[in-house]
């Protein structure tokens, strides 16, 4: 089983409106959390460092999954509730993964291995 994982940089033009993007857009989000088979991950959030910043996350079971996300109205509705906020830039990228493991051990030390 390969998930597919998304992850963006949205930028806003006016900072003092990026807090008011992401509330309006819990709904969507939860939506596609609680719609959606096959999203596991749906996050849109307030970069903490960078006002004018929402970083993006989601991780879903496969190409089937992501591809009926990209028809589905909370995909839509998600994209028209951000540009009414002001998009200055958007950058989204998606990533295959064939590995998954836990990043601790029964140690309770962090590896970066997949063994």
């Amino acid at each position: 089983m390969s998930l597919i994982a998304i992850e963006a940089s949205i930028y806003l033009n006016d900072p003092a409106v990026r807090d008011a993007a992401v509330a309006e857009s819990v709904k969507y989000q939860q939506a596609t959390r609680d719609d959606e088979p096959g999203c596991l991950v749906y996050c849109f959030a307030a970069d903490p460092c960078v006002a004018d910043h929402i970083q993006v996350y989601e991780l879903w079971e496969n190409a089937e999954t992501l591809a009926a996300h990209f028809d589905h109205p909370n995909y839509h509705n998600m994209r028209e509730l951000l540009g009414k906020f002001g998009l200055k830039s958007a950058v989204s990228r998606k990533h295959l993964i064939t590995k998954s493991a836990p990043v601790y051990g029964s140690d309770f030390k962090a590896s970066s291995s997949f063994d």
